[in-house]
């Protein structure tokens, strides 16, 4: 049997043997842990001897400390066995893999595009037979690769492929485990660790022997290794070696037994060290002209490294003989391997850069302008969090105290930004002050401070002049290629907004004018179309288009979010949500949690308005469960607008108001007057649910009064329609008809087709006369606006309101049903309870219930949705999706000729069960 040398682990064997039957079968993941030594490593080659007496392929790879800051060098060492299958993939997943490993040259790919990529090249393996991933030491992988294997972990059911990984008790990796099963690996017993022993060291000394025991305390490779070393003291001093922690003792050994190594092979050992993907290619490029990979037989022949000469890799026994290696060489030593090793790595800018930085002897700017740009390139990814750390060694590398200061500003920016690394982030804005106390007025310093500002207790207003007030002052010349220059305008753009005021405004214009030869094209979208599109908005449209073809599957996940932010009141979020969703699933991979979260935010509202509000609902909870856990607190509010408009247009009032009272609450005193105005929307729409409409006329009217569109308030536009429809229905027709004058004289309805919507809404609810009966018919009749479901039913019923009392119940039928059946697939409940009213005052009579036309299943769904149940308590109930919930009751309410809940009961009558069900 294999492993059979392994003493006390017939447990383990066989839980490994049962794992490898199962991935044979249908795929799975299972994760290894226990203390440093304790035999892990061992079990994972015991592991992949019987994977290969069975017949399966497997990839081996393992963590280096080393490599732990450059991206994808773990899933390089994995998946390079398996180059020539690239082939069989398609043409973009190929690249996107071929790109992330090194293989091939071309833009940086999207981590989810390399996720799928890796996935679908696993999957082709499995054509050929079960294959094995067989990682060691995941706690050092580096983050994208992690990313990646996650992601490949929580798919592999049903693959006939499974993921074999190990890591030490109490480590912290980037790797998500959720989808993998946990072995623990504990120390061998005492009867195990007395066997071991004596087969390994038969001639050992009584005393020699105990005092092993007890020093090694069931640890495998203490036990094997420790014996040279108390037999060695004893000789020389007659005396046990003093008790120190485990770990230590360990490197002590390791080192003991390196020193009879000769000096060529501790250099090689050593540049291994370093490399740390095992790549022979690349050691036999960095060994000086006297040296060669021959000089590595005496580690082999000692068992301290091995050689696949399949895959031309070379493998490590165990990670504490790397620092033991690194532990023993001299500082000269360490730096020439370095410099060997960036000289071998001239096609890998990442990895240069660092061993160039580890090289680096004191300052060296020429090292710290390579190592910036490599953080430049790594957060384009966006990894935010590779960013960061490569910008805080080029500080420590600059050779002025000014550059220091910048680069570590930078880097707290980022992290205060981006990677949801506040704290941090607030450490390294205090180094950069002290390192050069006049780089508080610097851009990236007065982003930074701005952002941890508002992200702590700091009102907006003072953010607002830090941040304006730098851009004025600041040295960059107004230069439209300057970045920081850029992200500060970015931030201060997104600070008006949350001010909401002219005088927010005033210089961010002021800037924007100065900037040569011209603003960036998404920045210059934004200051037209999110500022105050009323009445700059058109002047964006001749734009959008071209931005929006830039969102490829390659585009730079902060180009994404702010194109989206661009993009919100020109109602355009529906051509970037699959670049949004790719921010998601990054996100949740363990992407930059800033990206993540602006992704949810426009996914949300882009679920709201096309009335897919189940999905907007889990996006809005995880939404504000991202901003709790990532240290971004400030834009929880966002996800609380959301969950409150969708709780009030589902019938949920208390919830809606709760949530409205917690936006205002906590927005007034930090003077975020965006998100206040955002609070009131919920409120109306809860008022108008509720039939309270002189109290939805007050809510609407603080957001924007009537006749006027408010300056600077965008989402003023989203209530026009219903500041019209409660201004009629409480005798206020003056204040209707100046809205709508200010809807015409705006020309809102050049904004994008729902605003065309909304405005031709208003004047049928004011005029009602032909002419604008028929405009409206035609626009909804338009597939252009058939997109807003929820718009487009509000607009529908008003209008066969409207119809039902002035002209033709046959033509008002026509839009109620239409209506009816929008707010149904939404549960919108307040809506539907109203259309329904309308039709019944329309003389309209369902057709006669037939529960013969429900399956099983729905009519178990209908009868517990009629005792009141939510679609998530039947969900669960069922061991549904409550997605899948709510698109059954979205069939049957039209089988049953209902269109709310209240009115199942009714349908589901004892005399209406007694019908054959099919």
């Amino acid at each position: 049997m294999a492993g059979s040398e392994l003493y006390g682990r017939h447990d383990d064997l066989v839980q490994l043997a049962e794992f490898l039957d199962g991935v044979r079968q249908g795929g799975g993941a299972r994760l290894i842990c226990g203390e440093p030594g304790v035999g892990k490593s061992s079990l994972m080659t015991a592991a992949t001897e019987l994977a290969l007496a069975g017949g399966m392929r497997v990839l081996r790879a393992s963590g280096s400390e080393f490599e732990a800051d450059v991206s994808y060098s773990g899933l390089h060492q994995l998946l390079l066995p398996a180059y020539a299958a690239l082939d069989r993939l398609p043409p973009g997943p190929r690249e996107a893999l071929s790109v992330a490993l090194g293989f091939g040259v071309g833009t940086p790919p999207d981590v989810l595009l390399v996720c799928n990529a890796a996935l679908l090249l696993v999957t082709e393996l499995t054509a050929d037979g079960p294959v094995v991933l067989v990682v060691d030491d995941v706690h050092w992988l580096d983050r994208a690769s992690a990313v990646v294997l996650g992601f490949v972990a929580r798919r592999l059911a049903g693959r006939r492929a499974g993921l074999l990984a190990s890591t030490r008790t109490g480590s912290v990796s980037f790797l998500d485990l959720r989808g993998l099963s946990e072995h623990v690996v504990g120390p061998l017993d005492d009867e195990s660790a007395g066997r071991l022993v004596d087969v390994r060291h038969p001639q050992l000394p009584a005393r020699v022997r105990r005092r092993l025991l007890d020093l090694a305390q069931g640890n495998p490779l203490a036990l094997m290794e420790l014996p040279a070393a108390l037999l060695g003291s004893v000789r020389r001093t007659q005396t046990h070696p003093e008790v120190v922690p485990l770990s230590d003792r360990l490197q002590a050994i390791f080192a003991a037994r390196l020193t009879g190594l000769p000096e060529a092979t501790r250099q090689v050992l050593l540049l291994a060290t370093f490399e740390g993907t095992g790549d022979v290619r690349v050691l036999r490029a960095a060994l000086p002209d006297q040296s060669s990979l021959a000089d590595l037989a005496p580690a082999e022949r000692a068992q301290l490294v091995r050689v696949d000469d399949p895959t031309a890799r070379i493998a490590f026994r165990h990670p504490l003989i790397r620092s033991a290696i690194v532990a023993m060489s001299t500082h000269e030593e360490r730096r020439t391997a370095h410099v060997a090793l960036a000289g071998a790595l001239v096609d890998d800018e990442e990895r240069r850069a660092w061993h160039l930085a580890a090289a680096a002897v004191g300052p060296d700017e020429a090292v710290a302008e390579i190592l910036e740009d490599a953080a430049h390139r790594v957060m384009r990814r966006g990894d935010g969090f590779a960013a960061v750390a490569a910008l805080v060694r080029a500080a420590e590398l600059s050779a002025t105290s000014a550059g220091r200061g910048r680069r570590l500003a930078e880097a707290a920016y980022i992290g205060a930004e981006a990677s949801g690394t506040i704290d941090d982030a607030k450490i390294l804005l205090t180094d950069a002050r002290r390192a050069a106390p006049d780089s508080v007025g610097s851009l990236h310093a007065a982003n930074a401070t701005a952002f941890l500002m508002i992200n702590g207790d700091g009102d907006v207003s003072t953010a607002h002049r830090l941040l304006a007030g730098a851009i004025e002052t600041g040295d960059h010349g107004y230069r439209a290629d300057d970045p920081a220059l850029v992200e500060a305008m970015h931030t201060l753009l997104l600070l008006c907004w949350y001010g909401s005021t002219p005088q927010h405004w005033a210089p961010f214009f002021t800037a924007l004018r100065r900037i040569r030869p011209r603003p960036p094209d998404v920045l210059a979208l934004a200051s037209d179309s999110f500022a105050d599109p009323v009445r700059t908005g058109q002047a964006a449209l001749h734009r959008v288009d071209a931005v929006l073809r830039t969102l490829t599957d390659d585009a730079d996940p902060t180009r994404v979010m702010r194109i989206g932010t661009a993009s919100v009141y020109l109602d355009r979020l529906g051509d970037s949500r699959e670049a949004s969703w790719q921010l998601v699933q990054h996100g949740r991979n363990g992407g930059a949690p800033r990206r993540h979260l602006g992704a949810l935010m426009h996914l949300c509202l882009d679920n709201f308005l096309t009335g897919r509000w189940d999905e907007a609902e889990e996006l809005a909870v995880e939404g504000q469960r991202t901003c709790d856990t990532s240290g971004f607190s400030f834009f929880a509010w966002y996800f609380r607008y959301n969950r409150a408009i969708l709780a009030a247009g589902r019938g949920r009032f208390a919830e809606a108001y709760a949530l409205a009272d917690e936006i205002t609450h906590w927005a007034l005193p930090r003077g975020v007057a965006a998100a206040a105005v955002f609070a009131q929307h919920p409120r109306v729409l809860a008022a108008i649910g509720q039939g309270d409409y002189d109290a939805a006329f007050g809510h609407a009217a603080a957001m924007s009064p009537p006749g006027v569109l408010a300056s600077h308030v965008p989402h003023c536009t989203w209530v026009m329609f219903d500041l019209v429809e409660v201004a009629v229905r409480t005798g206020r027709t003056a204040e209707a008809q100046a809205h709508v004058r200010a809807m015409r004289d705006a020309d809102v309805a050049g904004l994008s087709p729902r605003m065309a919507l909304l405005q031709a809404g208003a004047e049928a609810v004011v005029r009602a006369d032909d002419e604008s009966v028929t405009r409206l018919e035609t626009l909804l009749a338009d597939p252009a606006t058939g997109r807003w479901l929820f718009d487009g039913s509000r607009v529908r019923l008003a209008l066969g309101e409207r119809l039902r009392r002035t002209r033709s119940p046959v033509d008002a039928r026509r839009h109620l049903l239409a209506a009816r059946d929008g707010f149904a697939a939404m549960a919108a409940e307040p809506w539907l309870a109203r259309v329904e009213g309308e039709l019944r005052a329309c003389g309209y009579r369902p057709p006669p219930r037939q529960l013969g036309d429900l399956t099983a299943q729905e009519l178990q769904i209908a009868e517990l949705a009629a005792s009141g149940m939510t679609n998530k308590q039947i969900a669960e109930r069922l061991y549904l999706s409550h997605r899948t919930v709510g698109a059954h009751l979205y069939r049957i309410f039209p089988k049953l000729g209902v269109t709310s809940r209240a009115a199942l009961r009714d349908a589901l009558s004892p005399s209406a069960a007694e019908q054959t069900v099919r």
